[in-house]
C-alpha cells in the first residue's frame, strides 16, 4: 500500500514538472493587463496604461488641471496650464512597484502632443513623463526626457532609467513644470531594456589582460576640437603626457543633426586630414593616440539615442567608417587604439534585426579585424559609458579589445552650472541628504571593477573631470580621489579636457566669468602634471 501511494506521488509531480517544462513561456511583446507590474526578463513590456480602462484613470491622482479627454474606449489625459502659472508644477501620478526590476535598466515611454508648451528655464522641465523615486542607499532619483516643449503632434517621448538594488516603490508623473500649455498623454509605457549579468568569480593563472602597450601606464588628456603643433608639443614635451584620445566630432550636445550622410563625408573627410597632422605630430612628441569617432553619422535623436542603434543607414554607414579608418591607420606608430562609439546611449529597444549599443559595436569591431587584427579596440559601456552601464556590459568575442568607462560622477558635483544646473556643490561633501568622498566613488566604480576582474580585461577611462569652478578645492580633491582609484586598479586615464572648453580646463582658475588663462598653475593643473611626470614614453 505505501509502495502504491509513494509510486501515485512520484508519478504526479513528474507530471506536474513536465506540465512546467511544455508551458510556453511568454511572449517579450506581449502587453500585461492595464497598470500590472510584474518582474520578468529583457524585452518585455511590464506596465501598459491607455486610458481607456477607468479603473486605470482612478489609478492616478486627481487634479483641476488634468481631464480625460476623448471618446469612450479611446481616451487621453489632458493638462493645461495658464501662463500666469507657468512657475507650478502641474502633474498627475500613480505608483509603480520596482521591487521586481532591481538592478534593471528600465525603459519608459509614451505617445503625447502638445500645443503653445512655453520653454522652460532648464532642459528638464516642459512636457514630463517623468519616473520619481528614492531608495536609502542612492537618494532620489528622477529620470525623463530633456527639451520637450512647443507645438506637436502625436510624438514618442522616451527615456530610461537604472534601478538601484534598493529600490521598492517608484512614482510615474505626467504633467507640465515650469511650462504654460496644453499637453495630451497616452500610451504609457514601462519595459525592460537590459538586466545584469551574473560575473563569474576570476579564475586563478589567466595571465595579464591585454592592454595593447608595454609601458607601466598611459596617461594623458582628452585632446582639443582643432589641430594645432605647439598643443601637442606642449602636452607631450612640456607637460610630459604620453596619451591623447583625439575627438573627431562636431554639433556637440545638439539633436537632429548628422542627418545627410554627404555632408556628413564631407565634414569627416576634412578631419581625416586633421588627425593625420594630429597623428605625426603626437609620434614626434612621443604621445599615443585613441581615435575617438566623437560624432557618428545620423547624430542623436530627440531622445539622446543614437540613430545608429535604431536606423539600419545610419549602422551600415558607421560600420563602413571604420572599415576606412581602419585601413588608413593600421600600423600607425601613434595609434593605440580605435574607439569605436562615444557615449552610446539607448533609452529604448533597437529595432528587430539591428544591432543594439553592444551589437553595433561589435559590428564594427569585426569589420575592422577583417582589416586590422591588432590594433586595440576599445568597447563602451550603455548609458554614457557610464560605471553603471557595466552591470549590463558583457565581453564580446572579438581579439584585442580594451573596455572604456566615463567617470563623471556625481553629476550634480561635476557639472554644477552647466545648463544652468545649481552651483556651490562640494567635495567632498554631501547631495540631497547622500554623503559623497572617495569611498562613494570606489562604490560607484566597482561594476566596473567587477568586470575587470571576472573577465580578465584591461580598463581604460577615456573621460573624467569635475568642472574648474566648483567651490575651493572641490574639483582638485574630487580629481585626486578619481587619478589614485584608477592608479590602485591598473587603469589608464586621460582627463577632459585639454584646450577645449575652458570649462573643464586645469589652465583656467575658478572665476567662470574669466575666460584667460591663469598666471599661475592651478591645484588642478599640477596634480595632473605630478602625474603626467611618472610616465615613460612609447619607444616607436
Amino acid at each position: 500500500m505505501r509502495q502504491t501511494f509513494a509510486c501515485l506521488v512520484l508519478c504526479l509531480i513528474l507530471a506536474w514538472l513536465i506540465a512546467i517544462q511544455a508551458a510556453p513561456p511568454s511572449s517579450p511583446a506581449s502587453a500585461p493587463a492595464s497598470g500590472r507590474a510584474v518582474a520578468t526578463r529583457a524585452g518585455e513590456i511590464v506596465f501598459q496604461a491607455d486610458f481607456s480602462d477607468p479603473a486605470e484613470m482612478k489609478a492616478w491622482s486627481q487634479a483641476p488641471f488634468a481631464e480625460w479627454v476623448g471618446e469612450t474606449g479611446h481616451r487621453a489625459l489632458r493638462v493645461k496650464v495658464p501662463a500666469e502659472e507657468a512657475s507650478r508644477e502641474r502633474m498627475i501620478r500613480r505608483t509603480i512597484d520596482l521591487a521586481p526590476f532591481r538592478g534593471c535598466l528600465l525603459y519608459l515611454t509614451c505617445q503625447a502632443k502638445a500645443e503653445g508648451v512655453s520653454k522652460p528655464p532648464h532642459p528638464y522641465n516642459g512636457v514630463k513623463y517623468m519616473l520619481q523615486f528614492a531608495t536609502p542607499g542612492t537618494g532620489p532619483h528622477w529620470a525623463n526626457q530633456n527639451n520637450v516643449y512647443g507645438s506637436f503632434d502625436w510624438k514618442k517621448v522616451a527615456f530610461s532609467a537604472t534601478i538601484p538594488a534598493d529600490a521598492t516603490t517608484g512614482t510615474l508623473n505626467l504633467g507640465l513644470q515650469e511650462s504654460s500649455g496644453s499637453v495630451w498623454f497616452d500610451d504609457v509605457q514601462v519595459g525592460v531594456l537590459f538586466v545584469p549579468g551574473p560575473r563569474p568569480a576570476p579564475r586563478a593563472n589567466l595571465g595579464p589582460a591585454f592592454r595593447g602597450h608595454d609601458l607601466p601606464r598611459l596617461r594623458g588628456v582628452m585632446s582639443p576640437t582643432i589641430f594645432s603643433e605647439d598643443d601637442l608639443r606642449v602636452l607631450g614635451q612640456d607637460w610630459k603626457a604620453n596619451l591623447m584620445r583625439w575627438q573627431i566630432q562636431r554639433n556637440q550636445g545638439k539633436i537632429g543633426t548628422d542627418r545627410d550622410l554627404a555632408d556628413y563625408d564631407r565634414w569627416f573627410e576634412g578631419k581625416l586630414d586633421e588627425l593625420d597632422k594630429a597623428l605625426e605630430s603626437s609620434h614626434r612628441n612621443g604621445i599615443k593616440v585613441v581615435i575617438d569617432l566623437h560624432t557618428p553619422p545620423g547624430g542623436r535623436l530627440d531622445n539622446n539615442d543614437l540613430a545608429i542603434f535604431h536606423e539600419p543607414k545610419y549602422q551600415d554607414h558607421f560600420v563602413e567608417l571604420w572599415e576606412k579608418l581602419a585601413r588608413r591607420y593600421k600600423g600607425h606608430a601613434a595609434v593605440w587604439g580605435y574607439d569605436l562609439v562615444n557615449e552610446p546611449i539607448q533609452n529604448e529597444p533597437s529595432p528587430e534585426g539591428l544591432g543594439d549599443y553592444l551589437g553595433a559595436q561589435v559590428r564594427a569591431a569585426k569589420a575592422i579585424r577583417a582589416i586590422d587584427p591588432t590594433t586595440p579596440i576599445f568597447i563602451e559601456a550603455v548609458q554614457w559609458d557610464s560605471a553603471e552601464g557595466f552591470a549590463y556590459l558583457k565581453p564580446v568575442d572579438v581579439p584585442n579589445v580594451v573596455y572604456q568607462v566615463h567617470m563623471y560622477w556625481p553629476g550634480q558635483f561635476t557639472h554644477q552650472g552647466v545648463s544652468g544646473s545649481p552651483v556651490g556643490v562640494s567635495y567632498p561633501g554631501e547631495i540631497n541628504g547622500q554623503k559623497y568622498d572617495k569611498q562613494a566613488l570606489r562604490r560607484h566604480l566597482q561594476p566596473v571593477r567587477d568586470f575587470q576582474l571576472s573577465c580578465n580585461v584591461h580598463i581604460y577611462v577615456g573621460e573624467f573631470s569635475a568642472i574648474r569652478w566648483a567651490p575651493g578645492e572641490s574639483a582638485a580633491n574630487y580629481l585626486r580621489d578619481c587619478i589614485e582609484l584608477f592608479e590602485e586598479y591598473g587603469w589608464d586615464w586621460s582627463y577632459h579636457a585639454y584646450r577645449e572648453w575652458d570649462g573643464w580646463s586645469v589652465e583656467h582658475g575658478s572665476d567662470p566669468k574669466d575666460s584667460h588663462p591663469a598666471t599661475q598653475p592651478t591645484s588642478r593643473k599640477k596634480l595632473l602634471l605630478e602625474w603626467f611626470a611618472k610616465n615613460q614614453k612609447p619607444s616607436n
